[in-house]
């Protein structure tokens, strides 16, 4: 089914769905809100950055007994994940206890063609039987005002798919016209180059940044896809990473979430931190060879990045 936005996609599964929600932690500020409006109840399963943000088949397995076993349960999983910028390696055992307990898996994959080492995989192809696919142009086209998005539910569903169909004729006529024309271009065309030169660009300013920040007062894992990355910072002086990125912003000028917008308790200092201040058209026309972009054409082609990183550490520093 294509929707204006993927988000359009999951709000109607949401609407279509009678049952519970399962989101690890850390998870898109949406996927609680369009939930509650489908009358669905949520369940968050903190993650950790030692497993790479995403859980462990352990980790799921546990929660889903404490939930109960229940008929209708959605897992939501994100890879690579807004906020942490992380890539799941988990996979294929995430898979078999989903298969185990006959989840169903909303895959969003709206970020899946900027997975910096080329190595995408989707649960779909461990669990086909019971996963749906969410994605769209806006991402890996730099588009965001285009709003073009896509569902894919596996046959087996094919009576859930007949009610999303209804939902979205009574919600939405089509996506506009200029989106279609230009999607059928992103579609049809060969794109590799300019995914790789993207990619290329976002890696080397996620590296640069969490070079710069990484020490024993910003706890961090290194960029994986997507353009984010999520930086612990570790004091005793702020009560909430609310709070904290109050202060952040008042002292550095550096806007960032909070890490309780994406699921975790507000005591956790948890931040995401998106690195996409710069002018990517000059960059990319910049650039010619995207697998080996040094410091220096950081700084020349994305200043606000490197001030923005180099406020921020200094900031760190003194906690």
């Amino acid at each position: 089914m294509i929707t204006p936005g993927s988000k359009e996609a999951m709000l109607l599964m949401h609407i279509a769905f009678n049952g519970e929600i399962l989101i690890p932690a850390p998870g898109w500020v949406s996927y609680e809100p369009q939930a509650q409006i489908g009358s669905n109840r949520v369940h968050w399963l903190e993650t950790t950055r030692a497993n790479n943000w995403f859980p462990t088949a352990i980790d799921l397995e546990k929660k889903i007994k404490k939930i109960g076993k229940k008929k209708n349960l959605i897992l939501i999983l994100n890879s690579p994940n807004n906020p942490s910028g992380a890539v799941c390696d988990k996979l294929k055992e995430i898979a078999k206890v989903a298969k185990k307990y006959k989840l169903i898996v909303l895959s969003d994959e709206i970020y899946t063609d900027l997975i910096f080492k080329n190595n995408y995989n989707s649960i779909s192809k461990h669990y086909p039987e019971l996963t749906f696919i969410t994605g769209g142009l806006s991402k890996w086209c730099g588009a965001g005002g285009w709003r073009l998005g896509f569902l894919a539910v596996p046959k087996k569903l094919e009576e859930f798919l007949i009610s999303l169909k209804s939902l979205a004729s009574e919600s939405y006529s089509t996506v506009n016209t200029p989106t279609q024309f230009a999607a059928v271009e992103a579609y049809s065309g060969n794109y590799d180059e300019y995914k790789n030169k993207v990619k290329g660009i976002l890696s080397a300013i996620g590296n640069y940044a969490y070079n710069k920040l990484k020490s024993n007062k910003v706890l961090i894992n290194p960029p994986q896809g997507a353009f984010y990355l999520m930086p612990e910072f570790k004091n005793k002086k702020y009560k909430s990473s609310s709070k904290l990125c109050e202060a952040i912003l008042s002292e550095t000028g550096v806007a960032m979430l909070p890490g309780s917008d994406f699921g975790f308790k507000s005591n956790k200092m948890l931040t995401r931190l998106s690195y996409t201040d710069f002018d990517g058209t000059k960059f990319f026309r910049g650039v010619r060879n995207y697998n080996s972009i040094d410091d220096d054409t950081i700084k020349k082609y994305a200043p606000n990045v490197v001030e923005g990183v180099s406020k921020l550490s200094n900031w760190a520093k003194n906690l």
